[in-house]
């Protein structure tokens, strides 16, 4: 499992019971959390601090419960990156810091590429590999179907000071752009995806992981380009197995450029303590 632990502005304070107490910056959040099957509390005074609470309705979706005043945004860093932090149904806040991982890695990998990348981003959501890929030099294509994401993501571009940078955001169904691409001729040396279980496109396009994951990756080896430097899925598909994930790059990308292909899960410490939080998977191909 690769663990994010180099977070200053984000942290698990405690987990029990379905839940998890996060601080995220000068904010604490207490959130559910399918993973966290054990109901001991390692630190039950830490959870009268929360600011807020999101409670779960009967009927489904739910609401998040102010206990102190919380601002409709704020700001945390990782690093030199700088994200909008706000709550949003279903529970999120527009981040996954568990990512942290993969934006050292795609940071690593570009910065050391010694060449000009150019990246596409799918499902891209609020752009948290976008910011890291556009700090790291490379030139992106940010496509998601989502308006109000895309917009979330332009923000968080420029908190991060990254505005003079090549970012050119889409709002689109990622299928439907990948073979608009193709037409085009264009070509990405890097290919991030984060799919969905189900989903909906910009004009009512149909999405399910089981049935379309592997081809949209096979269409996107039509727009690789013949120098590619790496390929990343991530997951938070239920039951998905990083291996599925490893095979079907085996079976698309490995054949146009052999690579290093690798698959794990990623996951969040919690302070002081030995406990992680398993909070997705990954399957990555790289360029040797």
């Amino acid at each position: 499992m690769k663990i994010a632990d180099n977070w200053k502005d984000y942290e698990i304070l405690d987990m029990a019971s379905g839940r998890k107490l996060e601080r995220w910056g000068k904010y604490i959040l207490d959130r559910p959390d399918p993973q966290i099957a054990w109901n001991e509390k390692s630190f039950p005074y830490k959870w009268k601090d929360s600011n807020a609470k999101y409670i779960r309705s009967k009927t489904g979706g739910g609401h998040w419960e102010n206990i102190t005043d919380v601002p409709a945004s704020w700001q945390i860093k990782y690093k030199d990156l700088t994200f909008n932090i706000k709550q949003m149904g279903f529970k999120h806040t527009g981040l996954f810091p568990e990512q942290a991982v993969n934006w050292d890695y795609m940071i690593d990998k570009i910065k050391n590429s010694n060449r000009k990348i150019k990246v596409l981003n799918l499902f891209a959501y609020t752009g948290g590999a976008t910011v890291a890929c556009a700090y790291a030099g490379a030139d992106v294509v940010h496509v998601d179907a989502s308006k109000g994401m895309v917009s979330w993501a332009k923000e968080n571009i420029v908190s991060s000071g990254l505005e003079d940078r090549y970012v050119r955001f889409i709002v689109d169904d990622c299928i439907k752009f990948v073979e608009r691409e193709i037409r085009r001729g264009n070509k990405y040396d890097v290919i991030i995806m984060d799919p969905p279980s189900f989903g909906r496109g910009a004009n009512g396009e149909v999405w399910n992981i089981e049935e379309s994951l592997y081809k949209l990756v096979k269409l996107c080896v039509d727009v690789l380009s013949d120098n590619p430097l790496f390929f990343l899925i991530n997951s938070y598909t239920t039951g998905l197995s990083p291996k599925v994930l490893e095979n079907i790059l085996y079976l698309t990308v490995n054949k146009k450029c052999e690579g290093k292909i690798t698959s794990g899960e990623v996951g969040l410490p919690m302070t002081d303590s030995k406990l992680v939080l398993p909070c997705g998977i990954y399957g990555r191909w790289e360029n040797e």
